[in-house]
Formats: structure tokens, sequence, C-alpha cells
């Protein structure tokens, strides 16, 4: 979210990271460390050290060197984000300066060039930092900064990938999984090698935080692990297979004028029944600010659902708990959004949401999903219907022919910077 608001703003983001962040932290708990071997006091071998600031390995450490940052941060005027803790900002006339936090990584960005100089005083005043320039690379991924947008990538880390799974020579495929694999235990099958498959579903797990069109047939996979089969293996090496023809697809977060809209909503579809092992749908939501994807997840609800309509309307509570948090965080940017749409392609879930009377056909869905119904009546969101053909989270829920999963590539906002 925070790269997509930066592109919405049209401003720079800049990267810093602090050395020895840990070791700044000030505890409040008594701890005491032995002396270091070979630098023992040698008239006191039998004291002991008693630690003022934190150390790496000790569990105290994250929280006091945070506790330590945010103290300093909020002396000099900053204030922290209501929902997401690790965001910074203060308010400085027109401009917010924005600061994200992961550890001892910072990123920060302003409309106003000279706030971020400032900043960047202020914490090299404080701490000993490393200016690493403008954002290029951050727990992974690559961020390209240029003129018309922001454009975020894994490039690197899927050829590493190539590598390691020796595909660097294999052909590549044009969709991750073809429509007709009905994907079960396959108990007569082939047994494989567990720790390799565990391996590769790890490493293409980590690559869906940016490739978002993987996200459901790894999902599938990733049901397999403990018992994996060779026709379990080909699916997922056929994603490798997917991922090599198109390395350099990223995300694409452009810039706005001013006077274009800003809009959060969100997308929810199911597949009814769509596992084969325990019969339990897929429910899948995507959320958008204007047309940049921000937000997406694809999994199994607890419960078996014993309708479409049903399978519709756990999905449209899940896509609602998400875009609720999102509202929240979103006013740390300054940004109130109301009536927030969800668009869902089934009618009998949308009228579900509008009838406050829990008949048999619902009671004896999980409460904790009605509660989309308190907040369609508040008017905190709008469930909208829309048609199959326009529904952007259908590429988390099943497996599509070549044409329809293109048009819902581009839609997401999955280029290949030219």
């Amino acid at each position: 979210m925070f790269l997509a608001y930066a592109s919405h703003k049209n401003f720079t983001v800049y990267q810093m990271d602090v050395k020895s962040a840990f070791m700044n932290g000030l505890l409040e708990e008594e701890v005491y460390v032995e002396q270091p071997l070979g630098l023992e006091q040698k008239t006191i071998e039998d004291k002991v050290y008693k630690l003022k600031k934190a150390l790496y390995g000790l569990k105290q450490a994250p929280r006091a060197w945070y506790d330590t940052l945010s103290q300093f941060l909020t002396y000099n005027g900053f204030t922290k984000g209501k929902v997401d803790r690790t965001l910074i900002r203060i308010k400085d006339g027109e401009s917010i300066p924005l600061d994200q936090i992961y550890v001892d990584d910072i990123i920060f960005g302003s409309t106003n060039k000279e706030l971020c100089d400032k900043f960047s005083n202020l914490m090299q005043g404080k701490f000993e930092m490393s200016m690493m320039g403008e954002l290029t690379f951050f727990l992974g991924l690559q961020v390209k900064q240029l003129k018309d947008g922001t454009f975020i990538s894994q490039t690197k880390y899927t050829r590493d990938l190539m590598k390691k799974f020796g595909m660097k020579e294999k052909s590549s495929v044009k969709i991750p999984m073809n429509t007709s694999v009905k994907m079960d235990m396959d108990v007569d099958g082939k047994a494989v090698d567990q720790t390799r498959y565990r391996a590769l579903i790890g490493s293409l797990l980590y690559l869906t935080a940016n490739i978002p069109d993987i996200t459901f047939v790894v999902g599938v996979c990733a049901r397999f692990q403990s018992v994996p089969k060779e026709s379990h293996m080909t699916a997922a090496k056929r994603i490798l297979r997917y991922l090599k023809g198109c390395q350099e697809v990223g995300l694409w977060y452009p810039k706005y004028p001013k006077e274009r809209e800003f809009k959060l909503m969100g997308y929810s579809d199911s597949n009814y029944v769509g596992c084969r092992i325990d019969r339990k749908s897929t429910s899948d939501t995507c959320q958008m600010l204007g047309n940049r994807l921000i937000s997406w997840f694809s999994k199994k609800p607890n419960s078996i659902a014993t309708s479409t309509a049903e399978a519709e309307y756990i999905a449209t509570g899940s896509c609602c708990a998400q875009i609720l948090w999102m509202r929240q965080q979103l006013r740390d940017y300054d940004a109130d959004e109301k009536e927030i749409p969800i668009m869902c392609d089934n009618t009998s879930a949308i009228a579900t949401t509008q009838n406050p009377v829990l008949h048999s056909r619902t009671k004896h869905i999980d409460v904790r999903y009605h509660f989309i119904r308190d907040h369609v009546e508040k008017k905190d969101i709008t469930l909208e219907y829309i048609s199959t053909e326009k529904q952007l989270a259908d590429i988390f829920t099943k497996p599509l022919c070549e044409s329809r999963f293109e048009e819902l590539k581009n839609e997401l906002g999955l280029i290949e910077l030219s």
C-alpha cells in the first residue's frame, strides 16, 4: 500500500539502513550475560555483566529496538499509524512525510524533497545509518521508480529459482496449469523427495507476494506437501516453466493526475467444492486502489459450503474483513473511504447480505461470516453485482484458458516492462 500511495502522490521513495540496529535498543528488563570468552576480568571471573542495551540473539532485542526508535520519532513530532504501527508520519502543511519501518530497513518519501532530507539528517544525527538513495531493492522485491509509475518485480529471485531447480534448459508454457488438470492425493502414484518438493513449494509461495497470477495453482500444489507424488511435482514444475517465460513480469503502479479518482474496491469470487479431497470451496478476493492491485489471497474456508450461494457469501465476508482493515489503514494516509464497493458475480449472495432474517438456508453458516450484513446496513460497504466476464478475482479460483488468463493479468496490472 505504501508504494501504491507513493505512486498516486507522485513522490520518490528513498531507503536507509540502520547499522547494528538491535544494539541501539534500550532494555527495560534486567538482563545479565556471562563475560565473553577471551575478555574475562581475571580478578572477577565469577561476575556477570548487566546489559543496558540489547544484543543480537536476545528475544527482547526487536521490541527494544522498535521502542527506542518510536520514542525518538515521537519526541520529534512524528506519529505512528493506528493500524500499521510501523508506519510513521508527520503533518507539515500540505506535505506528509511517510516512513515505513521493517526491522533495520526504513523506506520514506514525501511530495516535498526538503522534508526527506530533513528526516534523513534527523536519523543520521541519532543513529549510525547507511543512506542507500532511491528505493531499488526491498525485502527481495526489485523496485523501479519511473517518470510515469512504479514497477515491482522479482526477476532476480525467479532466475535464481530456475537455476536451483534445473529449469534453465526447459521450455516455457503460457499458463501455469491446464484447465483439464484435477489434482488429488494420487494414492497409487510414485512418491518423490519430500524435502525437495517442500523447498520448491516454499520458494513459489514467496513469489506469490508479487506475482498474483500463480497464487491459486501454488496453493493447490501446497496441499500435497505431506505425501507428494510425481504428478504433484510435475504440476509444481510446470509453474516454474510458466515463470521462465515471464521472468520480467511484475506489478505496475501508474502515476495518475491529481484529479483522477483514488478509490478502494474489492472483488470476491469462489470456486464451489473446488477441492477434490475434502470438497471445500476456494474463497478468493483481491483489493484495488484505483487500478492498482494491492492485496489478494486464495484459500479454503474452514467449513464446507452446501451451495454456490453460500460459498460466494463466505468469500464476500472474507473480502469485507480485508476491506475494513484497509479502510482503517488508509486513514493513516489521510484518505477516508465510505461505501466501498465489493464486486460479486452471485446475486443470491448479494441478496443474503440484504436480508436481516436468518432462515433455514443460512442459519447454519458460521456467525463470523454474517457480520457483513451489519456493514452493508451501515453503508460501510456496498455489495454490487458484476458479470463473471469482468470478475478480476476469477484468476484466483481455478485454472483458466490462455486468452482469459492473459486478459485478467492485464487487468490486474501485471506487465513486462519494456
